[in-house]
C-alpha cells in the first residue's frame, strides 16, 4: 500500500510542482499585502488621520458617506460605486469598487475617506504590483480557465498533505533528526520529511480553503447566471431617496456593536444594499465581515440583519476560511508564519525532485546492470 500511494505522491507532486510553487509563492507574498502597498505606494493607500479640526476617534471623522460618494461621482461622473471598503485601520485609505457606465467590467479606485479627494483613479483589479500577485495567485493570468486550474491544484495540494502525513507518520519519533554526515540524498530525504510534516496541516488548510472558494466562484458564474449577458450599468440602481448615510448610521442599532466594513451597492437589477461588518467576540477565526445587514435598493428600507454571534455552527465556520486563508488570526505572528509556510512548496519541490532524480537514476543503472548481466550469461 506504502508503495502505490508513494508512486500517487510523487507523481501529483512533479505534475503540479510548477503552478502549486508559483501558488503558494505569490500567497506567502501577499500575506504582507497592504504591508507592501504601504511602502511601494503609501500615497495611494495611507491618509492622514492627524488632520486639523478633527476630534474624536478617526472613524467619527469620516466625510459624511453622500457627501463622500457625491465627491467621488463629481471626480468620477462616469464610473457607478458598487463596493465600498471601510477599513478598521483608521490610516488606510477607503477602497471603491466602481462599474464604467456602458459597461459591465469592475475596476477600483481609492478615496480619502476624511478629504472626499481621490488620491488613486479607478484602475482594473491588476494594475498595481500586488494586484497583478493576487491575480497571478488565484487565476494564474488565465482568468476562468485559471480559476480551474488553481481549483484541482487546490485539491491535489490537499491530497499530497493528506498522503504524506500517512507516508511520513513513523518520521515523528524522529522528528528533528537530520542526518547531516550522511549522503546529500539522505539529507534531503530527512528535510523532505521534516518540512512536510510541519506544514501539511497548513497545506491541508490553504488548500481547503482556496479549493472552496474557487467551487464557490464558478458556481456562481456558470451555475447561478450561466446563459446570462453580463448586465450593463448605466447609472446609479438605488433609490434617489436613499441616504447611504442614514444607513451606515442605522447598523449600529441593528446589531449591538456592529461596525460597518464593507457596503455592497447594486450593480444589477433588483440587488439589495448590503453591510458587512465587524462585530465584538472572542473568536480569532471570526472575520470582520463576518455579520451582515440589508437594506432595499429603493427606498433605503431595513430588510434584514445576521449576527455571527448567533448563527449557527456551519457559518461560523465557513466564516473561519478568511481567516485561516490568509493567516491573520493571530496577528504578525500567525503571518510571518504563513508567510514562512507558503515558502516550504519550494523546499519540498527542490528536496523532492532531487530525491527522486537520484533514485531512478539508480533503479536505471541497476536495470542496465541486471541486462548486462544477462548478456553475459547468454554469450558464456
Amino acid at each position: 500500500m506504502n508503495r502505490t500511494l508513494f508512486k500517487y505522491h510523487t507523481w501529483m507532486a512533479l505534475v503540479t510542482a510548477l503552478p502549486l510553487i508559483v501558488i503558494c509563492l505569490t500567497g506567502s507574498i501577499l500575506v504582507f499585502k497592504h504591508e507592501i502597498d504601504s511602502f511601494l505606494m503609501p500615497e495611494k493607500v495611507r491618509v492622514d488621520v492627524e488632520l486639523k479640526g478633527f476630534d474624536g476617534p478617526a472613524r467619527q471623522n469620516r466625510i459624511n458617506l453622500d457627501q463622500l460618494s457625491a465627491s467621488v461621482k463629481q471626480q468620477y461622473p462616469n464610473y457607478e460605486p458598487a463596493g465600498w471598503a471601510f477599513f478598521l485601520d483608521p490610516g488606510r485609505a477607503d477602497t471603491v469598487v466602481v462599474v464604467e457606465h456602458g459597461s459591465a467590467d469592475r475596476c477600483y479606485l481609492i478615496v480619502n475617506q476624511y478629504t472626499g479627494e481621490v488620491i488613486a483613479p479607478p484602475v482594473v483589479f491588476d494594475h498595481y504590483l500586488t494586484d497583478w500577485l493576487l491575480e497571478l495567485h488565484y487565476h494564474l493570468l488565465l482568468n476562468d480557465t485559471g480559476l480551474v486550474i488553481s481549483t484541482l491544484i487546490s485539491v491535489i495540494f490537499c491530497a499530497l498533505g493528506i498522503t504524506g502525513v500517512i507516508l511520513y507518520r513513523k518520521f515523528r519519533k524522529n522528528f528533528f533528526t537530520l542526518r547531516w554526515r550522511r549522503s546529500i540524498t539522505v539529507l534531503f530525504n530527512d528535510i523532505h520529511k521534516m518540512v512536510g510534516t510541519i506544514a501539511a496541516p497548513v497545506f491541508l488548510i490553504l488548500g481547503f480553503t482556496g479549493g472552496y472558494w474557487n467551487v464557490m466562484h464558478l458556481w456562481h458564474d456558470y451555475i447561478d447566471h450561466a446563459g446570462e449577458e453580463p448586465f450593463i450599468v448605466d447609472g446609479r440602481l438605488y433609490g434617489d431617496g436613499v441616504s447611504l448615510q442614514a444607513l451606515y448610521e442605522d447598523t449600529s442599532a441593528r446589531v449591538d456593536g456592529f461596525v460597518p466594513t464593507y457596503m455592497s451597492l447594486p450593480d444589477e437589477l433588483d440587488h439589495p444594499i448590503y453591510f458587512f461588518g465587524d462585530v465584538p467576540q472572542g473568536n480569532p477565526l471570526i472575520s470582520q465581515y463576518g455579520s451582515f445587514i440589508t437594506y432595499a435598493e429603493l427606498d433605503g428600507r431595513f430588510v434584514d440583519a445576521s449576527d455571527i454571534r448567533g448563527a449557527g455552527i456551519a457559518r461560523k465556520v465557513d466564516d473561519s476560511f478568511r481567516r485561516l486563508h490568509f493567516g491573520n488570526f493571530a496577528g504578525l505572528w500567525s503571518k510571518v508564519f504563513w508567510c514562512v509556510m507558503g515558502v516550504m512548496p519550494l523546499v519540498l519541490s527542490v528536496t523532492g525532485i532531487y530525491v527522486w532524480y537520484l533514485r531512478r537514476q539508480k533503479r536505471a543503472e541497476a536495470r542496465a546492470k541486471r541486462r548486462r548481466k544477462s548478456r553475459q550469461l547468454v554469450s558464456a
